[in-house]
């Protein structure tokens, strides 16, 4: 087999007929069709088999393994947008085997780039679980070898894998006990700050989860190539937020490249806002298949304890004095012991200042005290200045 002259070649630049004419195989005459095969078949043979060459041949040098590799990612990135799904399996497949006879500092950039395709091939044929094996000896080789570009893609990959099987228990021990590679681009660093966000606001850690979603709302810039990212992070930021009792800023739900898929979320806010649980349920059922769809429903389910509690904030602040059958009737309950129950907890939290008479069946309010007369106003202030030199040390 004859060697492949190799010439400079756009990263972007991936036609068939424009790879053709960077890789001269023997097979002059090979079809786009067959293009991947026979380059796969090349690249396995170059150093594991003897090739016949003639006599112009054997003055020119066996191309390098990141020369190899570079121009089958490009094949990859064809199979990708074509949706060759199948083909691109088998080429990856061949390329991680491949890539794991050659332990090289200088494959890391682009083994990256493999192990990614190697994942997203698998995640479009509904078969992400399959890939799982493969990518963790990878991570541990990777581990071993301190290849921080690898080792960003994989442990990225991995956790996109657990959180789709909602195998949260194993993402969590995965981020918990691996280090993520300062070096990593921005990009890869915003995909594992989400990753964790998700798994942490599941995992009912939802302090932890509200800093890393925001931080990664923060690397990377919104526009039209970083919208769906953008999206997905600001849809959990949103539920986080309400579950921490904070509302998220107006200006989030009119951003352009936002709005659109933010509109069922901003309903949701305005009815956990207002108290309104009638309106909370209503969202709920008319959206639903698209809470399920982003993997955020069960989330949401969570907000109904909140909504009530804002609810009833804004009956104690109304009135002074309301029977249980009047609460039952405004908060959309089914019974009066239903509405006992929750402003007993509610009292008990701290959320409200009341007293309930049992045997008259009312809430009595007590006079809203004020709030810088205590210590809460400091503790506010406290926390916003420790939010502020946070982000001025992290940047």
């Amino acid at each position: 087999m004859a060697a492949i002259d190799i010439e400079p070649i756009s990263p972007i630049d991936t036609e068939p007929n424009t790879i053709s004419l960077k890789i001269q195989p023997t097979f002059q005459d090979a079809t786009s069709e067959d293009l991947w095969s026979d380059s796969v078949s090349c690249a396995l043979s170059f150093h594991n088999e003897s090739m016949d060459i003639s006599a112009d041949d054997s003055k020119k040098s066996k191309p390098q393994p990141e020369a190899v590799v570079f121009i089958l990612v490009l094949v990859l990135s064809h199979l990708l947008d074509s949706k060759s799904f199948d083909n691109g399996i088998k080429l990856s497949e061949s390329l991680v085997k491949y890539l794991q006879a050659f332990q090289r500092r200088t494959l890391d950039p682009i083994a990256a780039k493999v192990y990614s395709f190697y994942s997203r091939f698998y995640e479009f044929k509904g078969q992400l679980n399959l890939a799982r094996p493969t990518l963790l000896k990878a991570l541990q080789t990777s581990m071993l070898n301190k290849s921080s570009e690898s080792l960003a893609i994989l442990i990225n990959s991995l956790l996109r894998d657990y959180i789709h099987y909602k195998l949260y228990g194993q993402a969590e021990k995965l981020y918990s006990r691996s280090t993520f590679p300062e070096s990593a681009s921005n990009g890869q660093i915003a995909r594992y700050l989400y990753y964790v966000g998700k798994t942490e606001a599941i995992e009912l850690d939802y302090s932890n989860s509200h800093i890393h979603l925001q931080d990664a709302s923060r690397k990377v810039a919104i526009n039209s190539s970083t919208a769906g990212f953008h999206q997905a992070v600001y849809k959990t930021l949103a539920i986080v937020s309400l579950l921490i009792g904070e509302i998220p800023e107006r200006s989030i739900f009119k951003n352009k490249f936002l709005r659109r898929a933010l509109h069922p979320y901003f309903e949701l806010v305005l009815a956990v806002r207002t108290g309104e649980l009638a309106q909370f349920q209503h969202v709920i059922s008319k959206h639903e298949s698209k809470f399920r769809k982003d993997g955020l429903y069960i989330l949401i389910l969570r907000l109904r304890h909140n909504v009530i509690k804002t609810g009833i904030r804004s009956i104690c602040t109304s009135y002074k004095r309301l029977s249980l059958r009047e609460i039952c009737l405004k908060l959309h309950l089914d019974s009066e012991e239903d509405a006992e129950y929750i402003f007993s907890k509610a009292i008990n939290d701290g959320v409200v200042d009341a007293t309930i008479d049992h045997e008259k069946g009312f809430i009595q309010t007590k006079e809203a005290s004020d709030a810088y007369s205590t210590g809460k106003a400091q503790e506010i202030f406290n926390m916003r200045i420790n939010y502020c030199l946070k982000l001025y040390n992290d940047t």
